[in-house]
């Protein structure tokens, strides 16, 4: 019988399956990294855009936007090709700032910022730290034609040219990852990104709004609110890349802001997009490691990934790792309501971001039987209504062996359609 390595924080759980009872969704990304001159010839002809050379002039400054260690994107290459082109174009090195676009997650490490950018350019470059929460940080520019603040790292204001840098994957309510995501949430204020997040859930059917949803950018309200506040300040360049298991750039859509981004989630859904004849009561799901499995929140993608093959009233073994715990220190007190029902009453009442995240996962908590196998503790799974397990064989010890199941080893980078 064949073995599958399943990502698990920056190791794997290797599981031995029998084919005719377990179908493997979602094979291992294998496309070779491309190289720099690959990336080069991109970025010499960009998507509805001159070349940075002809954008960007000698004594100009530059903001360079990166992701925080959540995401994979590659960031180290590409960032330093672009310093190199940039400096070779006659921008002063002290000119160029990187900025992480941590959103409401916590600061990037050292460490992490020599992993991302490498140590060449963490050490040449000078890097800042956003915190949506400082208001010594935040300009507002303004509102939007529907009343959402527009309120942004000041840095964004403060430098002639922005570039963002982002990679491109599914998510569960703004569709995709990257793009107009590096500013808003990426440098938005707390205030700017409830706002925008809020629009996913509808307080009157007390469940996600209708339009929003994994891999939907036309019509999507969270999308078009993200849009919305980044056209009020345009980067001046955008990179948007796909990345292989190994967090290389394999392909890489840049120029214009807007219309590359689509380009590469046109691409990236095309390629990762896989459609089923039934739903079955067995799914299980890795993650596909770090950082994917980071935390609960992050972790919890991978899950709605799940849910979309699992036939209700099934079983999910939920493989995540989640070395950095639940996300946020109050993450569980969502879990004191009820039920989600009770839990969307909470959330209407005073909307939080997070809390969006936990009625998504107590509601599939209450749809099918999920089992993590996790470093989290049983007095940290217990309050979502998770089991927590040791391993895959002790949950399937219990399971009929006859009842057939899916195994989706990269449940954060694909879309299931039934």
């Amino acid at each position: 019988m064949p073995t599958i390595n399943l990502g698990y924080g920056k190791s794997t759980i290797n599981f031995t399956f029998d084919e005719n009872r377990f179908e493997v969704l979602g094979k291992s990304e294998e496309n070779l990294a491309l190289t720099d001159v690959e990336i080069g010839e991109k970025l010499d002809n960009p998507i509805d855009s001159k070349p940075l050379e002809e954008i960007v002039a000698a004594g100009e400054s530059v903001l360079i936007v990166v992701p925080d260690a959540t995401r994979q994107t590659a960031s180290g290459q590409i960032v330093n090709l672009l310093v190199r082109r940039l400096i070779a174009n006659g921008t002063m090195p002290f000119d160029i700032r990187i900025i992480f676009a941590t959103g409401i997650h916590r600061s990037v490490t050292d460490a992490e910022k020599r992993e991302l950018l490498t140590t060449f350019i963490y050490q040449r470059i000078k890097t800042l730290d956003h915190n949506a929460r400082d208001l010594a940080q935040i300009v507002r520019i303004g509102e939007t034609d529907d009343g959402i603040p527009i309120a942004v790292n000041r840095a964004l204001i403060e430098h002639d040219h922005v570039i963002i840098v982002g990679g491109i994957t599914f998510h569960y309510f703004a569709g995709f990852t990257g793009g107009r995501k590096l500013i808003c949430p990426g440098l938005a204020s707390s205030q700017t990104i409830g706002a925008t997040h809020k629009l996913a859930f509808d307080c009157e059917t007390k469940s996600r709004r209708t339009g929003v949803g994994t891999g939907i950018l036309d019509g999507n309200a969270v999308h078009e609110a993200f849009t919305k506040v980044v056209s009020k300040l345009p980067p001046t360049f955008s990179v948007n890349t796909i990345t292989n298991d190994k967090g290389e750039a394999t392909n890489l859509f840049c120029g214009n802001w807007l219309t590359a981004h689509r380009k590469a989630c046109d691409f990236y859904a095309a390629q990762n997009t896989i459609k089923i004849a039934e739903k079955r009561g067995l799914v299980i799901v890795s993650c596909g490691g770090f950082p994917f499995d980071i935390n609960l929140i992050q972790a919890h993608k991978a899950l709605d990934t799940a849910a979309e093959a699992c036939a209700d009233g099934g079983t999910i073994i939920f493989l995540a790792e989640c070395g950095e715990g639940l996300g946020r220190s109050d993450f569980l007190n969502w879990f004191e309501a009820k039920n989600s029902g009770a839990l969307a009453e909470k959330l209407c009442a005073k909307y939080q971001v997070n809390g969006q995240t936990a009625w998504s996962l107590l509601q599939k908590a209450e749809n099918f039987r999920i089992h993590i196998i996790t470093s989290l503790s049983e007095e940290q799974t217990r309050p979502s209504r998770i089991q927590k397990a040791r391993v895959l064989e002790e949950v399937l010890l219990n399971i009929k062996p006859e009842k057939k199941g899916y195994i989706v080893p990269f449940g954060a980078k694909f879309l299931i359609k039934s």
